[in-house]
């Protein structure tokens, strides 16, 4: 599966890639080469952590660079009416008859703790290029779902906040 990722999340992917690649990366073979100078490696625990970091940074820049590689540019805009990438909407769920705040994001950005969700999740799917006022069907299975009521739509965009997971 390809992650879905707009042209932004792109931008600050390559800006982590390379700030790894020209800071982090030099940092971590000098902490290593300084940790190597004290002596006997085996019981060298700074040379192991130094190791583990530089180990660490490595795996995060090929991670990266796969996302890049197999990501599946996506469109962040939407018209003004209706619900789409960096909007929040306000949902009123009949069952538990309440009322919560969301706003849709990328792949990379999800977090349904925090409210975040994405066009893949069964909420997300629905309520993507829904209005405000619209009574929409959340299908979890063949025999479970539930009525969500779009209360309120605001257009926000982009703003960098939502950090990339990650960061």
């Amino acid at each position: 599966m390809f992650d879905k990722l707009t042209e932004n999340d792109i931008k600050k992917m390559q800006e982590e890639i390379n700030h790894r690649k020209l800071v982090v990366r030099k940092e971590a073979l000098e902490a290593v080469k300084e940790a190597r100078a004290h002596g006997d490696l085996s019981e060298n625990f700074e040379y192991h952590a130094a190791k583990k970091d530089k180990n660490q940074n490595e795996s995060r820049i090929r991670y990266l660079e796969k996302m890049i590689r197999t990501a599946q540019i996506v469109s962040d805009s939407s018209r003004e009416d209706e619900v789409g990438l960096y909007n929040t909407v306000d949902l009123y769920f009949e069952d538990d008859d309440e009322t919560e705040t969301y706003k849709l994001v990328t792949t990379v950005r999800g977090n349904s703790m925090k409210g975040l969700i994405t066009p893949e999740s069964p909420l997300g799917r629905s309520i993507m290029g829904r209005k405000m006022g619209d009574r929409v069907y959340v299908r979890i299975s063949d025999k479970a779902g539930y009525y969500v009521v779009i209360k309120k739509l605001e257009n926000t965009k982009d703003d960098g906040s939502d950090k990339l997971r990650g960061f």
